[in-house]
């Protein structure tokens, strides 16, 4: 069933080329043309659905590289503690009452919010429920990458399941759902996974051939504790170890990095996701994103869960991306919109093993989203990138696909109960709170 989407401003391909007014043509989740000017009258009759694009702009949907969407009921749950003590008081006794029906409400409204918000491709790095989750996802229409994410601190006996459960996770799950859904292996930190552990999800995650996800570096403690104890950084000591040679890995936060760290990501081609209002959140830092990307390191953003964030809104997180290292640095040149554009769409899509996600071009999937062109904060309107960067927000964001479907149209959400999953979620996190 083709669309024409006509009479729409887009952003397209990778040179960044800006078209007033043209149209796209998409089929079977493709885009099969993407045009400057009208569409022909042949194309016209020839399309099974026309949409009148005026007054809108066409962008590439979302990539959030990072987060955990099952954490969504905690959201101003504990603000303005450091992450050691953020997770051991509040996140992880809050996190051991969950169940299916709270992790679901969670889930649900996570959804609801990256749809509202133009994330058509997102990361989940979780440990609970994530068959359930993967089928809602299938059901819903989102592009994602799933992991049972893992945590080391038991009996060998418990990793080995643990190890287990993720595999025959990634394994059911990869390029399901029409490929929408990918998978990887996550240990969840080397402060949380002993040497031996992380080498055994190493060699699975070769045996799978599927990526590996983990936090690294998202605090100095967290940083100095490790050299006390092993007398190397995290991640010179995962190249000790060997693991980082034959394996795919994408790293969260990355904040406490130096050069030769940032040496050793170029070297083994490692994907760094760049979560900057969760790390300033934190107060554990801002990492060196703008040294990363003159080196060649692939650098997507991440929200983080909205447990500290507070929002899973990939328009401020780019926002914060491109604006928090030019103050930092001193510097107005680093993080030009374009920059900041292309690693919250392709690099993002392109860390997460997506093929052909994240532009606007012919061949690719068809996963877009539509601005509002007519706000008053997007006028005068002939600087779109400068907009979709410095000045949109996430309310202004009226359409969203993935693979050709609309999962919203016209700010109608159509896979999605909204008024439902938002009494859930209410209703469900007074719950929990009361078992605690």
């Amino acid at each position: 069933m083709s669309t024409l989407l006509h009479t729409v401003s887009m952003l397209t391909g990778e040179d960044v080329r800006w078209i007033d007014e043209g149209y796209v043509i998409f089929d079977e989740g493709k885009f099969l043309k993407i045009a400057s000017g009208k569409p022909m009258d042949l194309e016209l009759e020839q399309a099974d659905h026309v949409i009148d694009g005026t007054g809108k702009w066409l962008f590439p949907g979302f990539v959030n590289t990072h987060g955990h969407a099952g954490m969504s009921l905690l959201r101003g749950y504990s603000d303005d503690l450091p992450l050691d003590r953020w997770l051991q008081e509040k996140m992880w006794p809050f996190e051991a009452k969950l169940d299916k029906a709270s992790v679901k409400a969670a889930r649900n409204l996570a959804m609801l919010e990256m749809i509202r918000s133009g994330t058509t491709t997102f990361l989940e790095m979780y440990h609970l429920f994530m068959n359930e989750f993967a089928e809602d996802i299938e059901r819903v229409g989102l592009r994602a990458t799933l992991m049972r994410s893992m945590i080391g601190l038991c009996s060998e006996d418990e990793q080995v399941e643990k190890l287990k459960e993720a595999t025959d996770f990634a394994k059911t799950w990869h390029n399901h759902a029409d490929s929408r859904i990918k998978t990887m292996l996550a240990p969840h930190a080397p402060y949380t996974c002993p040497p031996t552990f992380i080498e055994r999800i190493v060699e699975e995650a070769i045996h799978l051939d599927v990526p590996i996800h983990m936090h690294l570096a998202e605090t100095r403690k967290e940083v100095r504790e490790h050299i006390q104890q092993y007398h190397l950084h995290p991640l010179e000591h995962l190249e000790k170890m060997g693991v980082l040679e034959e394996a795919r890995w994408v790293f969260a936060h990355g904040v406490h990095l130096n050069e030769e760290h940032i040496d050793l990501l170029g070297r083994y081609q490692l994907a760094i996701s760049h979560n900057p209002i969760s790390n300033l959140k934190l107060g554990s830092g801002v990492a060196p994103i703008s040294r990363m990307l003159q080196k060649g390191v692939k650098v997507g953003i991440g929200t983080d869960s909205v447990a500290s964030n507070n929002t899973l809104d990939m328009i401020e997180e780019m926002r914060m991306a491109a604006f928090i290292h030019k103050g930092i640095e001193e510097d107005p040149i680093l993080i030009p919109v374009e920059t900041a554009i292309e690693m919250a769409t392709k690099s993002g899509a392109d860390i997460l093993e997506h093929d052909h996600v994240g532009m606007i071009k012919e061949g690719y999937e068809a996963d877009f989203i539509l601005l509002d062109a007519s706000a008053a904060h997007l006028q005068p309107k002939a600087h779109p990138l400068s907009h979709l960067v410095y000045a949109a927000k996430a309310s202004d964001v009226t359409d969203m696909y993935v693979k050709g479907q609309a999962l919203m149209r016209n700010k109608e959400l159509l896979t999605l109960d909204e008024e439902k999953i938002k009494y859930d979620a209410n209703q469900e996190f007074r719950r929990i709170q009361s078992l605690i």
